[in-house]
């Protein structure tokens, strides 16, 4: 039933009210009506239409609503009597009133003393009762019961009287034109709509659970991705469908869709149009402004990519691919999970095939994505989500041309504008820190503005550098010719070592002297007089030896230290200094071991049998470094010749492009089977990062930062003050 707004339900209680007023001067030719019996169906015609659909009650009543209408029954009954003078059959029909009334006041009183009854009796017994309260307690049974009983106390004698005010009571409790005329007016509006004009673009062949609807179009219909239809179901259930692609071939050629309910902002017009659809049939709409903006999923259907398919699971989610223009390993896709925005990043992809039809096969590529998480803005990181999407959940591609790194991104998202930020400086020093990769994919670069960024905290580097790369690179940081003195210093005191014979062997050489003087240079360096952040030593630069026999005529056989033995040396002494500063949970050094393959080498892949033993005692000093302050930052070009008992305490990974199996291995452990095996064929400055130092939970493959992209936005943050302070306390010392 037609429900009007305020002012049309006034408008026509004017017009009604007017049709009274007229009928009563048709009756009596006056335009007011009489105080007497007479003027009973006036009052109560009235009161009728001021209490039913058109002002105060126009949908339901209570058993209080009741009660009122009894109460003016009884009234306007009582203020007719004239019960001493009436004949018995007019006595019968007042008393009938009287009692109906009366009776309709008990049950309304009776429901309202009963509803808050906790025993299951009396509720049925309350229920009973506002049942009879509110269907004969109703406005319209009650004047017109009031209506009827004037009519045979009042009118019989007169036909026109009681033919007009019967007629008047049927027009308004029966007949209500208002609706009759409401609806023809419909009808007639429908008719010549411009709705008429929709066509049948097809019938739905298949509907695969949840949300996607398999749709076979009429002959030389056509559907573009992206297009919006309205299917109307055998249940006259109306609904939207976005075409998303077509499967299949000939005769079983469909467009599958994606379905969604009809939003409530057009569930009027849109009911309107499938009048004109028959069951099971689809129609092609118009993309209107207002209906596209109603479905989210419309506004951004260029970025839509595919559907969510089955074996996805919290993690890792598989992905139907429909559009692979722009995807890539490492671009990240998101969906929405309950009412959340998921982030995944794609890792890989793979051809599938399955059956629609008899023999008809559908062949598509299948996509795997890890889940990253929900990006919080404010806090600038990922928390991870705790559910998976539904089943053809749609997918969209996150894609940016533009990259905004900051002071703290170490990378981004390859094709996307998230950035990566390093969590925590001190721990990816103290927790120690690994970097894995081929020669020439940006390994040294990475290691670099890793240590620009540990400077710029405060926490020096010692650096053991095979490549003589780092000075060059951190001339900014470093002075060579400062330095020289006294690397030339360690250099002569190795060199004489190698005629000092001594009848303990073990003081023979210069091993002994050379620690020490590595212990003074590390000593003074680390000491908070010191201004120097960073020291670079190359341990195949130093020729320090070793007597290994019992002198003979003052001679003995001699062994220079290999750069292994010599990376004990300076770790230990490290180490030893670190541990006379006292606990800390700040990082205060970091070692830095490039090519560690050859200066901490796993035991198979010693070139001599003491580097078995300087391995180890550096990994000890690894080991027991974090609570002073000391860590570690391991590159290498393959992980299969590094230490595993260094490798297995680095807790932050930059993995890059590997090849080796063992590596591939040995990184699974770390950053999970997806990953290690994208390591083959990541592109140069890629990498996957994880670990505690890492703004994210997961595992992720990022692109690094471009070595000048960082030194412009870092720098500009962090100015150079060049090496005025270390010059001075150098020259002074």
């Amino acid at each position: 039933m037609k429900t009007y707004n305020q002012p049309t339900r006034l408008l026509l209680f004017l017009i009604y009210v007017g049709v009274i007023f007229y009928a009563n001067y048709l009756l009596i030719h006056q335009w007011l009506p009489v105080a007497t019996g007479k003027g009973l169906w006036f009052y109560t015609g009235i009161a009728s239409l001021l209490l039913s659909n058109f002002l105060v009650t126009p949908y339901y009543i209570k058993p209080v609503d009741a009660v009122s209408y009894s109460v003016v029954g009884l009234i306007a009954l009582y203020s007719v009597n004239n019960f001493s003078v009436w004949n018995d059959f007019q006595k019968t029909i007042f008393l009938i009133g009287i009692i109906f009334f009366l009776l309709v006041l008990i049950v309304s009183f009776l429901q309202i003393i009963t509803k808050e009854s906790s025993s299951e009796k009396t509720q049925k017994l309350s229920q009973t009762f506002r049942v009879l309260a509110e269907n004969f307690g109703h406005h319209n049974v009650v004047f017109s019961l009031l209506i009827i009983i004037s009519l045979l106390l009042f009118h019989k004698e007169s036909i026109d009287e009681f033919i007009t005010i019967a007629f008047i009571w049927i027009f308004i409790v029966l007949l209500k034109p208002d609706y009759f005329l409401y609806n023809v007016f419909n009808r007639l509006k429908e008719i010549w709509s411009t709705f008429t004009d929709i066509k049948i673009f097809g019938e739905v062949f298949a509907k695969q659970s949840p949300q996607i609807l398999l749709i076979q179009p009429n002959l030389n219909n056509y559907a573009n991705s992206g297009d919006l239809l309205l299917v109307k179901d055998p249940r006259t259930f109306i609904s939207l469908a976005v075409a998303t692609d077509y499967i299949g071939f000939g005769e079983h050629r469909y467009i599958r869709c994606l379905e969604y309910e009809i939003p409530e902002s057009q569930n009027l017009s849109l009911k309107k149009i499938a009048k004109y659809i028959p069951d099971n049939k689809v129609a092609l709409l118009k993309k209107e402004p207002n209906l596209c903006d109603s479905l989210p999923f419309l506004n951004n259907f260029n970025e839509f990519i595919g559907l969510v398919t089955v074996d996805s699971s919290i993690g890792k989610i598989y992905i139907e691919v429909l559009k692979d223009d722009d995807l890539e390993a490492g671009c990240l896709i998101k969906v929405r999970v309950k009412k959340e925005e998921v982030i995944y990043q794609l890792l890989d992809g793979f051809t599938k095939e399955e059956i629609i039809q008899q023999k008809t096969t559908y062949g598509f590529v299948r996509a795997q994505a890890k889940q990253i998480g929900i990006w919080e803005p404010t806090a600038e990181r990922f928390i991870p989500a705790k559910w998976l999407p539904n089943l053809n959940s749609p997918v969209h591609l996150i894609k940016s041309n533009e990259t905004n790194i900051t002071e703290d991104t170490i990378g981004h998202f390859p094709l996307s504008n998230f950035n990566i930020k390093l969590k925590n400086i001190n721990h990816l020093v103290t927790h120690n820190t690994a970097i894995l990769g081929i020669l020439g994919v940006g390994k040294s670069m990475l290691s670099i503005e890793l240590v620009e960024r540990m400077l710029v905290n405060n926490i020096k580097v010692i650096c053991l550098d095979l490549t003589n790369q780092y000075s060059t690179e951190l001339s900014d940081f470093y002075s060579a010719t400062n330095e020289s003195a006294e690397l030339t210093e360690l250099t002569t005191i190795g060199r004489n070592g190698k005629t000092v014979v001594r009848l303990n062997v073990e003081e023979g050489g210069s091993v002994t002297t050379f620690t020490n003087k590595v212990y003074d240079v590390i000593h003074s360096f680390l000491s908070e007089q010191n201004t120097s952040k960073i020291k670079i030593f190359n341990p195949a630069a130093f020729e320090v030896w070793k007597q290994d026999s019992k002198p003979y005529n003052n001679t003995a056989s001699m062994k220079s230290l290999t750069p292994t033995e010599i990376t004990q040396i300076i770790s230990e002494k490290t180490l030893q200094v670190c541990q006379e500063m006292g606990m800390t949970d700040q990082a205060r050094v970091c070692l830095i071991y490039e090519e560690a393959h050859s200066l901490v080498p796993e035991w198979n892949s010693v070139a001599v049998e003491g580097d078995k033993t300087a391995t180890s005692g550096t990994a000890r000093a690894i080991l027991q470094g974090r609570k002073f302050g000391l860590g570690c930052l391991l590159i290498t070009q393959r992980t299969a010749n590094v230490t595993k008992t260094i490798l297995n305490q680095c807790n932050t990974i930059f993995a890059m492009r590997t090849f080796d199996d063992t590596g591939k291995v040995f990184l699974s452990n770390y950053i999970g089977g997806d990953y290690s095996d994208l390591l083959p064929n990541m592109s140069e400055r890629q990498a996957v990062f994880f670990g505690k130092a890492s703004s994210c939970e997961n595992p992720i493959l990022i692109r690094l930062n471009d070595r000048d992209k960082f030194l412009e936005v870092f720098r500009a943050a962090h100015p150079i003050t060049h090496n005025e302070e270390t010059n001075e306390h150098n020259e002074q010392r």
